[in-house]
């Protein structure tokens, strides 16, 4: 039997995944180097832009009244869109305010459509095949990024005469022209939005498994999915604002060295994570979680006191296949919850999710003068209070059974609504 678009929808989850990440890692990997040599950017500056940008995913929680109005699948695709026009003008508007609000745009249309897709991801995929499927989605992601940031360094190269790629990747500084930016940011950001365009007109409206409930849900049994979501963002938080920064203050890696430890990430994960995702589906999401925040404990130890620049990289890259694991979290989600609270949860999840964005990196910015071993010390603390929650998810959770008490697993009843 021939099966088409309308029968598969993630397709369309996969067309999104790829996306996404053409305008994020465009804009990512440029708008430091861009902000600083054409904007006059100051710490300043830069961290109030980077402050307004954490701001949409603070308030992600609005998204379930956009449902009242909007079908879920059409705004997960318009807002992929407004992502895609947000990195596409960035480069038009070189000042501080223009890069407020093109920073702004973009992030609004990040968070939201990630609201949407994680919400749509659980609706759409079946439970038994979700962990690996998501794998797969995640490798996608992740050769989306590869493409990406290839296109990125052929342009450099080709509008830049005299530079020597081989000295780029190894450390040489590399000032470039504004125009070359402004067109690196367009077309990422238009290739968003045509991808965009291309699933609003090329796929049918799927049917959810129940009607969402276009209200914020937060329901005490899923407590530990709350306490498991807000952990994750502080984790997320070190790596990316700590994690990186390390690597140049301490190790002087230049942008081309940087931008190689992403490509090295990404190539790794088109293969590593379909495979995380068949494990998690095998192991199951307790085993997962426990051997994602072991893992994380040992990293963030390791980043404390690492001296070799050749190590840390090791330890950067290690640290970022651990996202793959969150896989997990989102998969234990899936099994706990009515069906019905898919849409109303992801909103409010990625609001728990940023709450620590608002406060940490500042207050680890102010730890990092005095000690920067104090700040992974700290995220290694973190990391063990994960694994503690880990440690109460049931071997196979399901609604009626979303928690367990300790490593034994010792059954709770379900928490009263």
């Amino acid at each position: 039997m021939i099966r088409t678009l309308a029968d598969r929808p993630h397709i369309l989850l996969m067309l999104t995944a790829a996306a996404m990440p053409i305008s994020f890692i465009t804009w990512s990997t440029l708008i430091n180097n861009f902000t600083f040599e054409h904007a006059s950017f100051t710490g300043r500056e830069i961290g109030i832009l980077q402050s307004l940008r954490e701001v949409p995913g603070f308030l992600s929680f609005l998204v379930v009244y956009l449902l009242i109005v909007f079908n879920e699948q059409r705004l997960a695709l318009l807002t992929l869109g407004l992502l895609g026009l947000g990195t596409a003008l960035t480069g038009y508007f070189p000042t501080a305010f223009g890069l407020y609000i093109t920073t702004v745009i973009a992030s609004i249309g990040f968070h939201y459509y990630e609201t949407c897709n994680q919400s749509l991801a659980m609706q759409w995929l079946d439970k038994k095949t979700a962990p690996e499927m998501l794998g797969r989605i995640y490798g996608v992601a992740s050769a989306a990024q590869v493409a990406t940031l290839g296109l990125i360094f052929v342009a450099v190269f080709a509008f830049t005469p005299g530079l020597d790629p081989l000295a780029f990747i190894s450390g040489e500084s590399f000032i470039g022209d504004g125009a070359i930016y402004t067109g690196i940011f367009l077309v990422g950001g238009v290739i968003t939005m045509m991808m965009a365009v291309a699933g609003y007109l090329a796929f049918p409206l799927f049917k959810a498994t129940s009607p969402q409930h276009k209200t914020i849900i937060l329901r005490p049994r899923y407590w530990l999915y709350y306490a498991l979501i807000f952990m994750s963002g502080a984790r997320r938080q070190i790596f990316i604002v700590f994690a990186g920064f390390l690597m140049v203050e301490k190790f002087g890696y230049s942008i081309g060295q940087i931008a190689m430890l992403f490509l090295i990430n990404a190539v790794i994960n088109i293969w590593l994570a379909p495979l995380i995702g068949k494990m998690i589906g095998r192991i199951g999401e307790r085993a997962a979680l426990v051997l994602e925040y072991i893992g994380l404990i040992i990293v963030f130890t390791s980043y404390a006191f690492v001296e070799s620049a050749v190590l840390a990289a090791g330890l950067y890259i290690i640290d970022h296949i651990f996202f793959a694991m969150a896989i997990a979290i989102k998969t234990y989600f899936q099994k706990i919850a009515d069906p019905s609270d898919f849409a109303g949860t992801a909103s409010v999840s990625f609001t728990i999710n940023h709450i620590v964005a608002v406060f940490l990196p500042a207050g680890f910015g102010l730890l990092w003068l005095i000690s920067p071993a104090a700040v992974f010390l700290s995220g290694a603390a973190m990391a063990f209070i994960s694994l503690l929650l880990a440690m109460n998810v049931p071997r196979h959770p399901k609604e009626g059974n979303e928690v367990v008490l300790g490593h034994r697993g010792a059954p709770i009843m379900g928490v009263a609504e």
